[in-house]
């Protein structure tokens, strides 16, 4: 999948469910769910462990929770802060009071934002100190039968020693938390290549793109050059000669005159041959179609089941070849686009307007006659359809314009004509 400007993201390339995409867009929430999830924990346990300073323990809580909020920001100096209370929270406590939790996100977060050495560096720094801080400052409990060696109070009270059952939590812990987060780690950097590489594979396809239209009209245009000054330099010797020839012996001027017709007739099946290889190998060498045409034009697709309304207005169009054409091929292009989109009946309204060297050229369905797929996609044709009218409308300093349209569909072209220079 592509952004809205074409472009690869890791957000629309993985397919996410409406959760996580929910959370890898707001990735601030998650960490408040870390936060309260660790929270939450520790101060259920500073208020029904018996014997823990509650104020004392419900502050430490909060005061972690707060610092998980830097966790994604500030992976490694929110793991010093997170080590440095769970020290203060055993010295006053005697207990890590769940923040053995809050080392696993903060393992978690370096392994998933740092290289593998930072992360295991950091994990080796906090299991030790913790380690030691739980060694030298936790408080045995009372003897409840679970995991520990028993030792006795100066009252002779039975107690249990949990020390080691607290390291060995801790270091199963971390050890979950940095393989969770290097694996996140390396599916984002595998991601981000793949992404990476197609973007820049889509690049590289449209520079070729760009590339190979550029070296084909150098190409056309070099060849057009040649067949243009090769039969107009003909054509002006044979008008020379005609011209001198007609006084002394007009046979020879009419051989010229016929001669420059048939000259003039090939040059221009030349320049139709070279470019109609654009779109059509084929290309016909006959007259190229006018304003005149686009009556019979209009009747075959009413023939062949399109419902087209037509409105003429203004003056009729100059006598411009090239003009005629390009009013012909638009009008031609824009009722094929309606006639392969049609599914069922409809009008199809068709505007046609000369006025003061300004052509227009409406071509609108109404929706009944047009499916759900986008226009300009020119289904079939790779696009060609609208990218074809917009450059034949370039020619003469007009636009084009093509979109949804109450409901339906429409396509407007702007043509200008300067009578005094044609």
């Amino acid at each position: 999948m592509r952004d809205e400007v074409g472009v690869f993201t890791e957000l629309n390339t993985r397919r996410l469910g409406p959760v996580r995409r929910y959370f890898l867009r707001h990735p601030r929430v998650m960490d408040l769910v870390v936060a309260t999830v660790f929270g939450v924990a520790a101060v259920l346990g500073a208020v029904f462990t018996p014997g823990l300073p509650r104020p004392a323990s419900v502050v430490l809580a909060g005061v972690g929770a707060v610092a998980l909020m830097w966790r994604r920001r500030a992976p490694l100096r929110t793991a010093g802060a997170i080590a440095v209370l769970g020290a203060v929270t055993l010295v006053v406590t005697g207990t890590l009071n769940v923040y053995d939790l809050a080392i696993a996100f903060v393992i978690y977060a370096v392994s998933a934002a740092r290289p593998p050495r930072t992360a295991w560096l950091t994990l080796l720094a906090l299991d030790l100190a913790t380690s030691a801080a739980i060694w030298l400052w936790e408080h045995p409990v009372p003897l409840t039968g679970g995991p520990g060696f028993s030792v006795r109070s100066e009252s002779g009270e039975s107690l249990t020693d949990t020390r080691l059952s607290s390291i060995t939590a801790l270091v199963i812990l971390t050890l979950a938390a940095i393989a969770i987060g290097s694996n996140v780690r390396n599916r984002r950097v595998h991601v981000a290549a793949l992404v990476d590489r197609a973007n820049r594979l889509t690049v590289e396809r449209d520079q070729e793109v760009r590339l190979a239209a550029a070296a084909e009209r150098a190409r056309i245009a070099r060849e057009m050059h040649d067949v243009v000054a090769h039969s107009l330099s003909v054509m002006v010797a044979l008008a020379d000669g005609a011209g001198a020839a007609l006084d002394r012996s007009p046979e020879r001027a009419r051989e010229a005159v016929a001669e420059l017709s048939t000259t003039g007739r090939a040059a221009l099946a030349d320049m139709r041959r070279v470019l109609g290889v654009l779109r059509e190998p084929q290309a016909p060498l006959g007259p190229q179609p006018g304003a005149p045409d686009l009556t019979e034009l209009i009747a075959g697709f009413r023939n062949a089941g399109l419902p087209v309304r037509t409105t003429f207005a203004g003056s009729p169009l100059p006598p411009d070849p090239g003009l005629q054409l390009t009013v012909f091929r638009i009008v031609q292009e824009s009722l094929t686009n309606v006639l392969r989109h049609a599914r069922g009946t409809g009008r199809v309204d068709l505007v046609l307007a000369y006025t003061g060297g300004r052509a227009t050229i409406t071509v609108t369905d109404d929706g009944g006659v047009r499916t759900l797929a986008p226009r300009s996609s020119d289904e079939g044709g790779g696009g060609k359809g609208l990218i074809g009218m917009r450059e034949r409308a370039a020619v003469y300093g007009g636009v084009i314009e093509a979109g949804p349209h109450d409901g339906g569909w429409r396509t407007h072209a702007v043509l200008t004509w300067d009578e005094g220079e044609r």
